[in-house]
């Protein structure tokens, strides 16, 4: 199958809905448990901007400042970012949460990407991306299922 333009990573976690939507957006707490996203400063709430600083290889990061498209708790929350101008490299990048059972979620990390740039990046959209979705992804696992289990 080719390039589309999409990464699309999923993980189960053994959690309930409110428990992964309040460590998702618990932006504040990143730095402690999330290995690709250093820092996000911001609100999960539609219209607001949000500053974000993401891992790369050895100690650099990237910056990005998206706007949140949407924020509904328990189900999605969407951003899209660019680099520069608008056309030259947009990421809209989403998180869902699928309830599979009441202790049971299916937990999705997926971006798309559109512009003059994405053709010339495709293989950091492939490797990089998905590689840090899934990092992020078992993060997240981990640090919810440990909150559980202390409760």
């Amino acid at each position: 199958m080719g390039f589309r333009n999409e990464i699309r990573r999923e993980i189960v976690i053994d959690a309930a809905v409110d428990r992964v939507w309040d460590v998702l957006t618990d932006f504040g707490a990143y730095g402690e448990w999330n290995p690709s996203f250093v820092s996000v400063e911001g609100v999960a709430e539609a219209g607001t901007g949000l500053d974000i600083r993401f891992a790369l290889k050895g100690d650099r990061t990237i910056r990005m400042r998206p706007t949140v498209l949407a924020a509904e708790p328990g189900r999605e929350l969407r951003w899209l970012g660019r680099l520069f101008v608008p056309g030259l490299f947009d990421g809209e990048h989403r998180f869902e949460i699928h309830e599979e059972s009441p202790s049971r979620v299916r937990f999705v990390q997926a971006e798309r990407f559109r512009g003059l740039l994405v053709p010339f990046l495709k293989r950091l959209i492939e490797v990089d991306t998905a590689a840090m979705f899934e990092r992020t992804n078992a993060a997240l696992a981990e640090r919810v299922e440990a909150i559980g289990s202390r409760e």
